[in-house]
């Protein structure tokens, strides 16, 4: 599913026009953003949380070359599925093998 086809979803399950859902959309994902930007995390119960974790620096290797390179210090986004979203992916994912 990309954007748009998910700004369809929305539309189509809120009930409301696609410009409303995808200024929702945008707004959640402006949030969820400054959120992480701000060290903050977002917990969503039943659905998982999002968070930024620092990534230490170290050495990595160029694969074309061999030669080591210093791969700098970053903060990088991260995302925990909370249970329920497991479970109901993975319940999901069992029904199809049936």
């Amino acid at each position: 599913m990309n954007k748009k086809q998910l700004i369809d979803f929305i539309a189509e399950q809120a009930e409301v026009t696609q410009k409303v859902a995808e200024a929702t959309l945008k707004a959640t994902f402006d949030g969820i953003t400054q959120a992480m930007v701000d060290g903050e995390g977002i917990q969503i119960p039943g659905f998982g949380g999002f968070s930024s974790k620092a990534r230490a620096a170290r050495t990595g290797r160029n694969p074309r070359t061999g030669e080591a390179l210093q791969i700098a210090a970053a903060n990088v986004p991260a995302f925990k599925a909370g249970t329920q979203l497991k479970e109901t992916v993975n319940n999901a994912k069992e029904k199809e093998t049936v």
